[in-house]
């Protein structure tokens, strides 16, 4: 299926979040609306979409069979499992996301299923959050804050419209930011619910930001948060999730004391690289400096200063690939292997003045954390850096 037909099913998902024109309004409670008993708009929609979302999907079978497996697991931990009709689907259209429909089925699309491939921590991270935003009937409070929008400014201001005055430019921008900030939170509260979800199934909750860290790697998403976007960004997830993270890892640790034999095994190694700095020294020589935090690991890492070309389509790691390719042979990536020992290690690349260009038509462009067969563990973006 090519990705183009699924893009009916993103939409289906997500639409609630991608308001290009939103009401103007005073002063807003970010609480989530709760979902009055009588409301079954959410489910109707569901099921009016359900034939259309199956048609563009596939059973979890086959090589999806490990997520097929989690998604039971995970299921197995819901009270009241019954009210919903819970099944794993994949649409085949090489895409990286995931999402669900309020009648309790998952949908992941089958770049991100091929990312995960066995690692039943990965499929976990993956589909406590899916299965966090159905229990809670997220499609359902973005709808209703929505409305709750538009019925709190009186009429509806298109923005960007020309005719309006500043006043009502400034408001329906605030309601804008008031949207993204409700989305970003309840992205936030489906991931403190996971967490939970998963160290009670087994599944160390330390693969989320191993999950997050690969995506980023990948070109998706960004370190840099935006007043509007409707997902937080992977710096936001890191910062606000640390105290969910420790509270679900304890419960993991009390509920399986020996962890390799828990569900999903040992954890992961899991660095977090901080936005690197650059400077120039006395010495005309330039530093680059990457701080960074490891958890779980047995060895060192490899960090690596990558270079590629200043134009064009070549050489963009982040692509979506089964595995980033490194040649180690590459004269133009700088390389330098860490233990990772201290709470906070920081990384240093000195460059003299005439490499701060490896190769004429290149430049600089992101830092890799590579774990010690090669695979890449987490992605820090660079500033732009003087020609």
């Amino acid at each position: 299926m090519e990705s183009g037909a699924a893009r009916p099913v993103c939409s289906f998902a997500i639409f609630l979040c991608l308001l290009s024109a939103v009401p103007a309004l005073a002063q807003q409670n970010l609480d989530a609306p709760e979902v009055p008993p009588q409301f079954k708009l959410d489910l109707e929609t569901a099921a009016r979409l359900r034939p259309q979302l199956m048609a563009q999907s596939l059973a979890a079978a086959g090589r999806y069979r490990t997520g097929s497996l989690v998604f039971d697991g995970l299921v197995e931990q819901v009270p009241a499992r019954g009210k919903f009709a819970w099944q794993l689907r994949v649409v085949d259209n090489d895409q990286l996301n995931a999402y669900s429909s309020p009648d309790g089925t998952v949908y992941v699309e089958s770049g991100l299923a091929r990312l995960a491939g066995p690692i039943a921590g990965l499929w976990a991270a993956i589909l406590s959050h899916e299965i966090a935003h159905i229990l809670r009937r997220d499609w359902a409070r973005r709808y209703l804050y929505q409305k709750y929008l538009e019925n709190g400014g009186g009429g509806a201001i298109m923005l960007g419209d020309p005719g309006l005055p500043s006043a009502s430019w400034q408001t329906s921008e605030k309601a804008s930011a008031d949207m993204g900030r409700f989305c970003r939170q309840m992205e936030l509260e489906a991931d403190r619910e996971g967490l939970m979800m998963m160290a009670r199934a087994g599944y160390h909750p330390d693969f989320v930001p191993a999950l997050h860290h690969l995506l980023h790697a990948r070109g998706l998403g960004t370190n840099k948060l935006s007043l509007y976007a409707m997902h937080p960004c992977w710096e936001e997830r890191d910062q606000e999730l640390n105290h969910a993270y420790v509270t679900a890892s304890i419960e993991f640790a009390r509920r399986w004391p020996e962890w390799y034999a828990s569900p999903g095994g040992n954890p992961p190694v899991v660095v977090f690289a901080e936005e690197p700095t650059v400077r120039k020294t006395a010495g005309k020589a330039w530093q680059i400096q990457i701080p960074m935090r490891c958890q779980n690991l047995a060895g060192a890492v490899e960090v690596v200063l990558r270079s590629n070309p200043a134009s064009g389509e070549a050489a963009r790691p982040e692509r979506l690939s089964d595995q980033i390719e490194f040649d180690t042979e590459s004269e133009r990536d700088v390389r330098q292997l860490t233990g990772c020992t201290s709470p906070k290690t920081t990384v240093t690349f000195t460059l003299a003045d005439t490499a701060i260009r490896p190769k004429p038509g290149t430049q600089w462009t992101h830092i890799y954390v590579l774990d010690a067969w090669g695979a890449v563990l987490a992605r820090a973006d660079l500033p732009k850096l003087p020609r």
